[in-house]
């Protein structure tokens, strides 16, 4: 009789700490969802051109007040400090020749980081050196107008 008594009490302590398991992890994925949707909502649709003004004094450009707003926003980075002798490398890569594998050499050899503006395209049909380019650590911005790019893995939406 005892035992089954402890038996008893066993399985009701099991099925109490499974239900306030069921329970919080029910609550904490309901906030998840609750942030995600909040964070969606909190992202501008709202399109914006994106260009420069040349300077005619060999200063750098003018990117506008609207631009400037949405880099600051962001923590974004279009220029680089006027003051530093730093040099930012760039490529826009869906319009190239077929020499980004040379350039990912190059850049491995001599430790340089570069940023590569993938267009879907690309993205879509080059994904050994896409994820090459990661695990080298450069920096992946987006070329396609109209499209979403996200996480490690990036995923393409369009």
């Amino acid at each position: 009789m005892r035992n089954m008594i402890r038996k008893q009490s066993v399985r009701n302590i099991i099925i109490t700490v499974l239900l306030i398991a069921i329970i919080s992890f029910t609550i904490i994925q309901s906030q998840q969802e609750k942030m995600t949707d909040t964070n969606a909502k909190s992202v501008s649709t709202k399109k914006i051109e994106w260009g420069i003004k040349r300077s005619d004094n060999h200063e750098q450009p003018d990117l506008g007040s609207e631009n400037r707003k949405v880099l600051e926003e962001n923590n974004g980075i279009a220029l680089g400090n006027s003051e530093s002798k730093t040099i930012y490398l760039t490529f826009d890569e869906g319009y190239e020749a077929g020499y980004t594998t040379q350039i990912l050499k190059i850049l491995k050899e001599n430790d340089v980081k570069a940023t590569f503006f993938l267009t879907a395209h690309y993205i879509n049909t080059q994904e050994e050196l896409v994820k090459q380019m990661i695990e080298e650590g450069h920096i992946i911005g987006n070329h396609t107008p109209k499209c979403l790019m996200s996480g490690n893995d990036i995923k393409v939406k369009c």
